[in-house]
């Protein structure tokens, strides 16, 4: 369950780090009871594990890290934007201004052209989280805190706009291709 959540670096790392744990009783327990291919098995699940815990508690910690860093300086800085990490918007609650979760961000579809955020996609769950609603929501219709990702347009609004198929998201929001035609011409 602690890596099949994602919920972040070090939940998934120590979610590695009970693998590992598994792996290396079984193996003292094969080595124990002469069971070769219980011992061969789990000798490779322990280096997996390994590689895991090193890659979520080593690697992708240093990097949560320094994004949240960068977060907490620019909130403090002067004449200087306030970052958000691309990586914390992913999975962020969207709440609109009474406090309601109309949401949740699945991605965030940036311009290669290096003009920002061209959409980002906000996934609606029915009961029960089945059924889901994918649709694109205008970034400047998205304010990203410490904690959720502000709605500034209401449930209702959100209903409103054109539901994604799941394999085939827009290359631009409707409004942009009213302002610019050669918007849908650009990939």
């Amino acid at each position: 369950m602690m890596t099949a959540a994602n919920a972040g670096a070090r939940v998934t790392g120590w979610g590695f780090v009970v693998f590992a744990i598994g792996s290396v009783a079984w193996s003292l327990t094969a080595t124990y009871s002469h069971q070769r291919n219980l011992l061969l098995t789990n000798l490779v699940l322990t280096v997996v594990n390994l590689i895991g815990v090193w890659r979520w508690l080593g690697r992708q910690a240093r990097h949560e890290d320094g994004s949240i860093k960068a977060v907490r300086k620019s909130s403090h800085a002067d004449a200087v934007p306030t970052l958000f990490s691309a990586s914390a918007a992913v999975g962020a609650n969207v709440i609109d201004a009474s406090g309601e979760r109309l949401g949740v961000i699945v991605d965030l579809m940036l311009r290669r052209d290096q003009r920002g955020l061209a959409y980002v996609v906000v996934a609606q769950y029915g009961m029960g989280g089945v059924g889901e609603t994918l649709r694109a929501v205008d970034p400047a219709n998205i304010e990203f805190t410490a904690d959720f990702a502000h709605s500034k347009i209401s449930r209702k609004e959100l209903d409103a706009l054109p539901a994604l198929q799941a394999d085939d998201w827009p290359s631009a929001l409707p409004s942009e291709r009213a302002r610019d035609p050669s918007a849908l011409d650009r990939n």
